[in-house]
């Protein structure tokens, strides 16, 4: 009996829980359908009004052309992230010195820097090599992150010597056992700072704010950014945005959930 009442009090725990967690998403779906007054008094049914709100959405900020760059920049910085990480964190691990320590050291210490500190020299430095309002600019300061770094180095320890001694003999090099027989092996870290640096990329708004001050090269933070800074906000069509930049960062996680438990924990198959 007294498992059965933890076994329900359990649930019921469980089920308060997913719907807090829940609530904010779907509200904001139903304002996404709503007319801002509507958003205002707190409606929470489903309106008719999102194809207005889409409307006024399309006529005051250039959504598609946003969305289009957002999509660009973040695919480049995860992809070019994830082979710059996982290089570094396979050498740091597999060719140790006491140099490379140091250098890891020096790495990791830099994850206690605060980005904001580092903005303006970076924004003078692109300035002068001319890398405003572009995508090598938005990528360059997310390629290397010490937590990918980490992540790599922690599951490379997981990885066989034995493997890589064997494939040096058969006389496989080394960029070939990298890319043919870790990368393989590595898939669920891979998806794991994958959806890591895909969100942090796709939510990047104070970089994208410095380093793009070209309309036409905005990303969808700025855009939803925008519609908070007149003197009325619309809510609805506010709503209909921050929908918009949601979907893409929800599909990339339910699409990799599986392994990015898998990499976060460490397992390696």
């Amino acid at each position: 009996m007294n498992s059965k009442v933890k076994m329900v009090f359990t649930y019921i725990l469980l089920g308060v829980a997913t719907v807090i967690s829940v609530f904010p998403l779907l509200w904001m779906v139903i304002a996404a359908t709503n007319k801002s007054v509507d958003v205002i008094a707190g409606k929470l049914t489903i309106g008719s009004f999102i194809v207005e709100n889409y409307k006024n959405l399309v006529a005051q900020q250039p959504l598609w052309s946003s969305f289009l760059n957002s999509c660009k920049y973040t695919v480049l910085v995860t992809v070019f992230a994830l082979i710059v990480s996982a290089l570094a964190g396979y050498a740091f691990e597999i060719y140790r010195d006491k140099a490379k320590e140091r250098i890891y050291g020096v790495v990791l210490m830099s994850m206690m820097i605060p980005f904001v500190a580092l903005m303006v020299p970076l924004f003078r430095m692109y300035s002068k090599l001319g890398l405003l309002n572009s995508a090598i600019g938005f990528m360059l300061p997310s390629l290397a992150t010490p937590l990918l770094i980490m992540m790599f180095r922690t599951n490379a320890k997981a990885f066989p010597v034995d493997i890589i001694e064997a494939a040096r003999i058969d006389g496989l090099s080394e960029f070939g056992i990298f890319f043919k027989m870790y990368i393989p092996s590595m898939k669920s870290i891979f998806a794991a700072a994958g959806v890591v640096t895909f969100m942090n990329a796709w939510n990047n708004y104070l970089w994208a704010k410095v380093i793009m001050s070209d309309n036409t090269t905005q990303t969808m933070p700025m855009l939803i950014s925008n519609l908070i800074s007149g003197y009325v906000t619309d809510y609805g069509m506010l709503m209909l945005a921050v929908l918009i930049t949601t979907i893409p960062t929800a599909i990339v996680f339910f699409a990799l959930q599986k392994n990015f438990v898998e990499g976060i924990t460490g397992s390696v198959k």
